[in-house]
């Protein structure tokens, strides 16, 4: 395989357009993929043509527009090329109107009250900024999904709305500091994709891991992480082939898969790809995670992506690398070589600390989930508190600015602190922070809390509207301003001084931090009922539709959607609980007390005088653990019950799903892990942690 002849193989991309579009059709499309501008359907007809061509060659029969409805995952109709005509034959046909428009039954998908059941009617949009691609046989189109009445149903719809929102700001910016070549700005991501992968067929002999994606029982076994020997190791050969196999599938369809490396916990891997636009890197982020599964399967794994599938070891992350860059191959968190970039640098700085310091609440949204809740604040992950992390440099130089000091970058040097004379910013002249949640890191931004299984795009979404909101009132300050220069200045030194509070350069999991942190204001919001009602506030709302990223219908909806969603997980995980406790647990531990019990009766039988008492301790203990194993399960069983009398408020069910469902699953696993770690290996139910986390 030749990787460079492979790359983007199945792609309908730039290189494929310009070489079999008509001239004036591709600079027509192209027009409407850099500036926006509408696609009449004459044009979109030429395209869909040539479109329908070029994947039937490839070997598609079918196309889908290809939608990321607000489950997470994606969303596929398929139709095929095949058009029956007179004499009982047929011809393959794709139209402009099929290209630009589909629709689809809406009624099934989460909405949020915005829809009723009866209205079905949903809409599929062609987003002509991200390329059609090929898989498994059919042409998928990336499309926005709206309602009949316009609505968003979907995470791209939000998605491609921030992105112009911040594009509009920061060209305001970057039009006073006198880039006129400059036509357009955009958020580029690079997101960082952890997973597990253990046996298929251990995978399907444990009913949590096939219904919930994580382990609800298991004993910790004698060795986990505790060596460091995992992370960066040599990667076993059935791994390797499985990232080999994985690398090709990706490239095919122009995912830039470059890392790909063992992580902290046994078991565990990750891979990264260079950096894209957020909209691109957000479906290429889809299909990496689909295709991790897929490519699983050939290799006799199972791919976990479950943010804390093992209790006790490190869970799996999503770090989603954010930054800025222009048409022109400007990168406005580069720190740059002279004093006019400096400037600018440290204005879209300080912009991102003013934006992550007032909407605190809405970066925790962003990646709330239950599954995540169980993985925030552990050894691997950042804490629930948001806060910042710039480094002892960058620190040093905002610190001086603040104070009008001159900043002193070594022995020899003093330079004095102003619009004209601000000193070379350098990269990476400072350790990385692997507990921060928000980390600068030479000249881009890491926001380390995502979920692994999560889209990304809802923390694109939320980082590119809270920035260009920033960037709007700077701007404003800007275009009044007799002085641009002193008003720079100005503007960031006030930023500095109003909102260094969520700066914060030390260890996150420090237990004084979370004291530091409330008396600094800010929010700890440690489980989703906590964070989802921020989402409602007037300001949020105001916010986002002040930035025409969402109204406040769609915030409502989405509110309602992570609530219900919040609830439907811990509900499905207590009643797998309860039937593997039901059909699978107590009899293992009873028949092994029975056993036990036998044993001991026959040694007592041989030998009259013969001293049972470990064996008597032993029984005494196994009938104590399964006498409170029932009574914690018919306890877990009663809370889900109560669940239907909390009444239709879903903020209600949900805090009683965490405060008592979920207090109830903890209650009822510290007890089976202790039954586990008694009984003998051969008489439990299915495959322990010390036999999952060490297969390959």
């Amino acid at each position: 395989m030749n990787p460079q002849d492979t790359f983007g193989s199945l792609v309908f991309n730039d290189a494929v357009m310009r070489q079999r579009l008509p001239k004036e059709t591709y600079r027509a499309l192209h027009k409407t993929m850099v500036e926006g501008t509408p696609l009449n359907i004459e044009v979109a007809s030429v395209v869909a043509n040539t479109m329908k061509d070029w994947a039937i060659e490839k070997g598609a029969t079918h196309f889908t527009h290809w939608f990321q409805p607000m489950t997470g995952i994606t969303a596929e109709k398929h139709d095929s090329f095949l058009s029956p005509i007179e004499g009982g034959g047929a011809i393959m046909e794709f139209s402009g109107r099929e290209l630009v428009k589909g629709e689809s039954d809406a009624s099934s998908f989460p909405s949020g009250g915005l829809r009723a059941t009866f209205e079905a009617r949903g809409y599929t949009a062609w987003d002509p900024t991200s390329y059609a691609f090929i898989k498994d046989g059919t042409l998928c189109i990336p499309t926005a999904f709206c309602s009949y009445g316009g609505q968003a149903l979907d995470k791209k719809t939000p998605l491609l709305r921030s992105i112009e929102a911040l594009n509009r700001q920061a060209m305001r910016i970057l039009t006073l500091f006198g880039h006129h070549q400059v036509k357009r700005v955009t958020p580029t991501v690079g997101p960082e994709q952890e997973y597990f992968l253990i046996d298929k067929e251990l995978f399907y002999r444990r009913k949590d891991l096939i219904y919930t994606g994580r382990t609800l029982f298991g004993a910790r076994p004698p060795k986990g992480q505790e060596l460091d020997d995992h992370y960066y190791g040599s990667i076993k050969p059935r791994v390797s082939a499985f990232m080999r196999d994985l690398d090709e599938e990706l490239w095919k369809l122009g995912v830039s898969a470059k890392t790909e490396h063992n992580e902290v916990a046994p078991c565990q891997h990750e891979l990264a790809p260079i950096f894209s636009t957020a909209n691109i890197a957000t479906d290429h982020n889809q299909l990496t995670m689909e295709l991790m599964k897929k490519v699983a399967a050939r290799h006799g794994f199972a791919c976990l992506l479950h943010e804390k599938p093992f209790a006790g070891v490190n869970g799996s992350g999503k770090h989603n690398n954010w930054s800025m860059s222009t048409d022109t191959g400007m990168n406005l968190l580069e720190p740059g070589e002279t004093p006019a970039d400096n400037a600018q640098f440290l204005l879209f700085l300080v912009a991102v600390i003013q934006a992550v310091d007032l909407h605190q609440d809405l970066l925790r949204i962003s990646i709330a989930s239950a599954g995540n809740d169980h993985r925030l604040g552990a050894n691997e992950a950042p804490p629930a508190i948001i806060s910042m992390f710039l480094g002892d440099e960058l620190q040093a130089i905002l610190d001086a600015i603040e104070n009008h000091q001159s900043y002193v970058a070594d022995a020899r040097t003093a330079v004095n602190i102003g619009v004209t004379a601000l000193p070379r910013i350098p990269k990476d002249t400072t350790d990385r922070n692997r507990t921060s949640p928000f980390a600068f890191t030479g000249n881009k931004f890491e926001f380390r809390m995502p979920g692994s299984p999560m889209s990304i795009a809802d923390a694109n979404t939320t980082l590119n509207t809270i920035v260009a909101d920033v960037l709007m009132g700077f701007a404003d300050r800007l275009e009044q301003a007799a002085d641009l220069r002193a008003e720079v200045e100005q503007i960031v030194v006030d930023t500095i001084t109003n909102h260094k509070r969520i700066i914060f350069n030390g260890n996150n999991y420090s237990p004084a931090w979370k004291d530091e942190a409330k008396k600094r204001g800010l929010l700890d919001l440690p489980s989703v009922p906590d964070a989802l009602p921020y989402l409602l506030h007037g300001e949020n709302i105001a916010l986002f539709e002040r930035q025409q990223v969402y109204t406040g219908e769609e915030l409502h909806s989405r509110y309602e959607i992570q609530l219900e969603n919040y609830c439907k997980v811990i509900s499905i995980e207590a009643h797998t609980m309860l039937e593997m406790v039901n059909q699978e647990i107590l009899p293992a531990v009873m028949a092994y007390a029975g056993r036990v019990a036998r044993d001991g009766a026959e040694k007592k039988r041989l030998v009259e005088d013969l001293d049972l008492s470990y064996e008597q301790k032993l029984l005494r203990r196994l009938t104590e653990l399964i006498n409170a194993i029932g009574e914690k399960n018919d306890a877990l069983r009663r809370a889900l019950l109560d669940l239907e009398n909390v009444g239709s408020d879903p903020l209600a069910q949900a805090r009683h799903c965490r405060d008592s469902v979920f207090h109830g699953m903890q209650e009822l696993r510290a007890l089976v892990d202790e039954a586990e770690g008694i009984v003998q290996d051969q008489a439990w139910p299915f495959p322990g942690y010390g036999e999952l986390l060490t297969t390959k």
